[in-house]
């Protein structure tokens, strides 16, 4: 590289060119070179050795450099592991090569980053610097700051619209329309362009006397409307193609008159002595140059149309002639009533008709003012078709059918039936529910001599019962069984019958439940209590006693199950129906009641529950 001259340049004043003509190198080593001459020509000029320079950033660090380094008289000043010169034994400190710096290396062993970067911590690498986020940038009015490694573009947020295109400069260039070809200017136009636009300009020019219109084609001008006064007093003007001409005026006698004899004026025309009537039906008055009809009453005179013309007398006064509707007629009115009424004597008012009077309703009518209401009996409704008719109500198909009788319902005319089983019920006082007959009370069951009676819902049932071997009845059965009744058959064991001595059974009971069917099962229904002897004492490990209750058979599907409770001091089991059952079901639950000591079993007894559950839920 050959050595510079400041005079080369054109001298101070030609400095800010040498700075143009550095920023336009794009090699690398290149710019760093001669940004060091730059330092250098600055030193010899006795210029500060200022960084900030009309140049880039990183090209003004290189000059400061190589302007300080000429100041200090430093033969070396390159770091050793960076190039030390470039063509023209012109010095450096950029360009490392032993890779210490990313970007750039001083000479005091420091690293610098090119513009668009910062030095990160570690003093080596270089970090992008977000212009946008900092604003740093140069974007305008309508321009996205779009961030970029090094650097940054602006982007236009709006676009340029109809008739222009965008530049790579961002900027909003006009389309020539007529150039690209993209206009729709017909053969008989020339296309002219326009900012964001374009016109079509006719090829043809119209001759003096028309005008083009805008398909390019030449139409006549009417100049006796567009022009003023076009001819002279006394003067019509008369159009033609391209022009016009002034003809000079005839008397014209207007309406109302006819020219004299003699053709020198205008006399006015008597219209009521014509063979011709004017107001028919009306009288007719004749004025200068027209005529008035004088019309009858309910009639008006039309100055403009000059005839009588009827008057809407409903239109001019609403509501003040009639009290319904009025209707116009020929120079009066008439009026009317609404559905509901007659006219009165007066012809104005309207009085109420009572429709009752020719029975229009099926069944009851009420008349009520300008109609009347039709009703219907207890059991009936209005029919929906013509409100007239009073059609049954069926009682058994509402929402709430279900809820009336007790098992199934029977329509009726104007009301309804409620019917029970066919067996083992009947109806009540209520004419709803149905009652439970208790043939066992009435006699009315086939139960022989040797059979109990026993009364369960919708029915009954013949129960005869032996006690086992080795137990006897205790008291007697009578013919008929209620459910707070109890067979019990205690144990008697014969004598040196040890077998019978040592059995824990120590009595054999039955007792009886009739149940219905739940229809809603919320909550363990109880149903047995078995009530002991055994009272609660002390803890069971001091000589106290206790019970045990279990199920050992018949527990159909698990629907029953049975829980001990104290009450008064005493034991008490709870038999309880823990699932719906459906019936009908017939079932015996033979139960278990245990006496515990703390020597051990103190006796048991069983107890047969004997369960009927009706198909109903009454």
């Amino acid at each position: 590289m050959p050595s510079w001259d400041i005079h080369r340049f054109g001298g101070l004043d030609g400095l800010e060119c040498l700075f143009s003509w550095i920023q336009c190198f794009v090699l690398f080593w290149q710019m760093c070179c001669d940004c060091c001459l730059l330092g250098k020509v600055m030193k010899e000029m006795s210029l500060p050795c200022d960084k900030n320079l009309p140049v880039s950033h990183q090209c003004g660090v290189v000059s400061q450099t190589c302007c300080l380094e000429e100041a200090s008289g430093s033969k070396n000043p390159v770091d050793p592991k960076c190039d030390s010169e470039c063509e023209g034994n012109v010095r450096i400190v950029v360009c490392c090569s032993s890779g210490k710096c990313a970007h750039l290396c001083l000479k005091n062993n420091t690293c610098a980053c090119v513009k668009g970067y910062r030095l990160n911590s570690d003093g080596k690498n270089c970090d992008d610097i977000n212009e946008c986020l900092m604003g740093l940038s140069d974007c305008r009015a309508g321009e996205r700051c779009i961030n970029t490694e090094g650097s940054f573009r602006c982007q236009r947020e709006v676009s340029c619209g109809t008739g222009y295109e965008l530049t790579d400069s961002n900027n909003c260039k006009d389309i020539d329309e007529c150039e690209t070809g993209i206009h729709n200017c017909g053969p008989q136009f020339n296309c002219q362009n326009t900012q964001g636009s374009f016109r079509c300009i006719p090829k043809a020019k119209c001759d003096n006397g028309f005008i083009q219109d805008a398909l390019g084609n030449c139409i006549d001008i009417n100049e006796c409307v567009t022009l003023t006064n076009p001819c002279h007093r006394g003067q019509i003007c008369v159009n033609s193609l391209g022009s016009y001409s002034c003809q000079r005026n005839s008397v014209n006698c207007g309406r109302g008159y006819h020219l004299s004899e003699d053709g020198s004026r205008c006399v006015d025309i008597d219209e009521c002595k014509g063979s011709e009537e004017v107001c028919p039906g009306h009288a007719c008055i004749n004025q200068v140059g027209s005529y008035r009809c004088e019309c009858a009453t309910g009639y008006n005179f039309n100055s403009i149309s000059r005839t009588c013309e009827d008057v809407n007398e409903c239109r001019y006064y609403p509501g003040r002639l009639c009290a319904h509707k009025c209707e116009n007629t020929l120079g009066s009115y008439k009026c009317s009533c609404t559905s509901g009424f007659k006219l009165a004597n007066d012809g104005r008012n309207c009085d109420d008709v009572n429709e009752c009077e020719t029975n229009p309703c099926s069944q009851e009518c009420a008349n009520v003012y300008g109609s009347y209401q039709c009703y219907c009996r207890r059991g009936y409704q209005l029919s929906d078709i013509d409100g007239l008719t009073c059609e049954d109500i069926d009682e058994c198909a509402l929402p709430t059918g279900g809820h009336i009788c007790t098992y199934r319902c029977r329509n009726t005319p104007g009301s309804f039936t409620c019917i029970c089983p066919a067996e083992g019920y009947t109806l009540a006082t209520n004419g709803r529910s149905c009652q439970d007959i208790d043939e066992c009370a009435a006699g009315s069951h086939t139960c022989t001599a040797n059979e109990s009676c026993f009364n369960i819902q919708g029915g009954f049932r013949c129960l005869s019962f032996d006690c086992p071997n080795n137990y006897k009845r205790v008291g007697e059965t009578s013919a008929r069984i209620q459910g707070s009744d109890t067979i019990r058959c205690s144990k008697s064991c014969q004598p040196n019958d040890i077998a019978c001595v040592l059995d824990p059974i120590h009595s054999v009971s039955h007792t009886f439940i009739s149940l219905p069917t739940f229809r809603e099962f919320v909550k363990p229904e109880e149903i047995v209590f078995l009530r002991t002897t055994v009272p609660v004492y002390s803890s069971y490990q001091f000589g106290g006693y206790d019970v045990r209750f279990d199920i050992l058979e018949g527990n159909v599907e698990n629907a029953f199950d049975i829980i001990k409770r104290v009450e008064s001091g005493r034991f008490l089991g709870v038999v309880r129906q823990v699932k719906p059952l459906v019936g009908p079901v017939e079932t015996v639950l033979k139960l278990s009641m245990r006496n515990l000591s703390s020597h051990g079993d103190a006796g048991q007894n069983i107890i047969n529950v004997h369960v009927f559950v009706s198909a109903f839920w009454f």
